[in-house]
């Protein structure tokens, strides 16, 4: 019987030193893929910042195009560029047509403070990110 619990424990050691080796495969294996992980989270993470400094930068086009479009007739996309006076321009005939609204005379000031920034809007998005920037944020044409 004591050379049955010496093959058995002959097995058992034999078992232990391939789980062992296995394990160790296992854990090389997962560390392998862990750094490619990581050197692939690594360059998608800067390539994302670089997207986003890139879109966010100096360029305000979507933002002052969609600003515009939904805002447009309290300048908000024309604060948004820089243009202080151009914004309040349109900030003031909004609230003054908004006052005058009862008398009737008001309904139109809104209106078209707001088509003015409906076409604005479409302006900003249909230029090329370039000609947008020479046009508005370099070259500071404040309207259309």
């Amino acid at each position: 019987m004591s050379d049955e619990t010496n093959d058995f424990g002959d097995k058992a050691e034999d078992a232990f030193d391939k789980a062992k080796e296995k394990a160790s495969e296992f854990a090389d294996d997962a560390k392998e893929s862990a750094g490619e992980f990581a050197d692939e989270a690594k360059k998608t993470a800067s390539e994302f910042a670089e997207g986003i400094k890139d879109a966010g930068g100096d360029n305000k086009k979507i933002l002052a195009g969609i600003l515009a479009i939904i805002l447009g007739s309290l300048g908000i996309h024309k604060f948004i560029l820089g243009y202080q006076k151009e914004g309040f321009i349109l900030l003031a005939v909004t609230l003054i047509g908004w006052v005058l609204m009862c008398v009737g005379v008001g309904i139109f000031l809104v209106w078209i403070t707001g088509l003015i920034g409906l076409i604005e809007g479409i302006i900003y998005l249909t230029k090329s990110d370039e000609e947008f920037y020479n046009t508005y944020q370099a070259g500071q044409k404040p309207w259309f």
